[in-house]
Parts: structure tokens; sequence; C-alpha cells
């Protein structure tokens, strides 16, 4: 037993700053991106997971070893949890890691891919960033806003006047929204229902585009690019980053399904809106995916 004396001596390490965890994060994003810039679009080998749909390269594990060594030399006090790596190491400041969101763009030579990195202290996302190594577009945030850096330098993302615009109440037909569902999975376990729900938001908006990258289809909604973004079946190296650089933009990100007061990273459906943005079709379609998820007993396919 550790006696009161002892806890003195040795108090629990205090977590960086939020400013400067994304600072750390942006350093490890760039410097991990820059090899899958060199790799893009020159052959690859393509391995299979959970199905002939869910992909993984050697550039996803070793991005990810990358990613942890730095951030660790950073934050010795750090415990990670990755898509590739799974949860491991035990520290003050939780390093939730996508290496590659988007594999399947990357093995497929389509330019929509990212480096996704979220801070969590005490369960709570405290700083975020998406990298688009390609693009040479970062985007980051923390408790005191969010951020977009690319050639012309950072501006701060949400300003006020900025994009007023795209700000007001527009109707939902004008609306653009950009989603990955459903996925072979959800078309296998819901049927007819997941392609009549899609077919409901492609009737609705503008357009509806399936990036197939959770984490840039909420920062591009950050930066206004895109209005509404739907998610279904994700886990949190998805979207914890993604989560936390759109709601500091003045955005919203809504959940459904999940445990009873777990962090909003860890639910498994979700609606992104940019700010100002109302869309209650997308509404309507998170709570049929989140109805039929509860049907199945939350065994989703991911």
């Amino acid at each position: 037993m550790t006696s009161r004396a002892d806890s003195a001596d040795h108090p629990s390490p205090v977590a960086p700053s939020p400013a400067e965890l994304r600072r750390i994060a942006v350093d490890a994003a760039v410097d991990a991106g820059a090899p899958l810039v060199d790799a893009f679009r020159r052959g690859m080998d393509v391995d299979t997971k959970t199905s002939a749909h869910d992909l993984v390269t050697h550039h996803d594990t070793a991005t990810e070893r990358r990613l942890v060594e730095v951030l660790h030399d950073a934050v010795p006090d750090s415990q990670f949890t990755g898509e590739e790596g799974g949860s491991h190491g035990s520290g003050t400041v939780e390093w939730i890691i996508d290496p590659i969101d988007g594999t399947s763009n990357f093995a497929h030579g389509f330019a929509m891919f990212s480096l996704s990195i979220a801070a969590a202290v005490d369960g709570e996302v405290v700083a975020g960033v998406v990298h688009d190594p390609v693009g040479r577009l970062t985007f980051s945030a923390d408790d005191s806003g969010a951020w977009l850096q690319d050639g012309d330098g950072e501006r701060m993302l949400g300003a006020a006047g900025e994009d007023d615009a795209r700000r007001g109440p527009r109707a939902e037909e004008t609306l653009n929204l950009v989603t990955s569902y459903p996925s072979a999975e959800a078309v296998e376990s819901a049927g007819a229902a997941a392609l009549e729900t899609f077919g409901t938001l492609v009737t609705t908006y503008s357009a509806v585009r399936r990036l197939i990258s959770g984490a840039l289809e909420l920062c591009h909604a950050a930066a206004g690019w895109a209005d509404v973004v739907l998610g279904a079946d994700t886990s949190p190296w998805d979207v914890a980053a993604g989560m936390l650089i759109l709601r500091r933009a003045g955005g919203r990100y809504l959940v459904d399904g999940g445990a009873p007061g777990a962090p909003d990273h860890l639910a498994p459906h979700y609606l992104g809106l940019a700010p100002g943005v109302e869309a209650p079709t997308a509404s309507w379609a998170l709570a049929e995916i989140t109805a039929r998820d509860a049907e199945r007993g939350g065994d989703r396919g991911r």
C-alpha cells in the first residue's frame, strides 16, 4: 500500500496543456505522413482484415508504430489506442490513433485519406489533429479553437465573419452531405432498409458523397466545405479528433447509440453539422440506423 507520504513524494504526472498536446500531435502527424506521400500511387501489397472491404497495408502498421514512438518520446506518461495496435501502455494522456483513415482510398490511389490523432485526458478529448498528407492540409483543435494549416499558412476555423453566407439558415435541399454509409456490412445486415435510407438522403440533399474517411468528412464540415456528415458503425479512432475539430469550429457533433454516459467519441453513430446548419432528414436517418442497430442487439458490422 502506498502511504500519504509516498504519494506526496511521487505525485501523479500532470498532463501537458491541450495547446501543447495539439502541437505535439501536429508535429507527429506531419512527420509520419511524409512517407505516405512517397508511397502513394507507387504500388503496394494490400491485405484484408475482417472482410474484402476492410483493407490494410504495411504502411498502416508502420505509420502507427512511428506515431507511437514520436508521441511517447514527447509525452512518456502516455497510453495508446490505435486501429492497428489496439490498446497498450498506461499514462495520464491517452492517444487515440488512426494511422491511415481511409486505407481503401490510399490503397486504390484515391487522394482522400488522413492521419488522425486525438489526445484524451480523464476520458475527455482535449486536442485533435487530422492531417491530409497529399492535400497538405492539417486540421487541428484544442480548448481554444480549431485551425487549418495549408499552403497559405494557418487560419482559425469558425472565426467571426468567416463564410457568413454558409452559416445562416438554409433550405435542406441546398445542403451537401458526406457519409461512408451504408457500408457493405450495413447492406448485408439491414438489406433493403439501408438502401432505402441512403436513397432518401440522395433525393433530399443537393449532393451526397461517400468519401470513406470519417476524419476528413468531419474536418470538411468544420471548414465549411461540407454541410452534413452522417457516420455509422464507427470506432473511436475514426472520430475522436474530427469530433473536437468540428465542435471547436462552431459546428455540432450529435451522437446516438452507445452506453449511457460514455464519452461521445465512443458512440457508434453520429451526425456532424457545420455551423448554422439544420438537417432534419439526416437526423431521421441517424435515428433509423440506431433503431435497426438496437433491434440486432448492437451487433454492428464494421
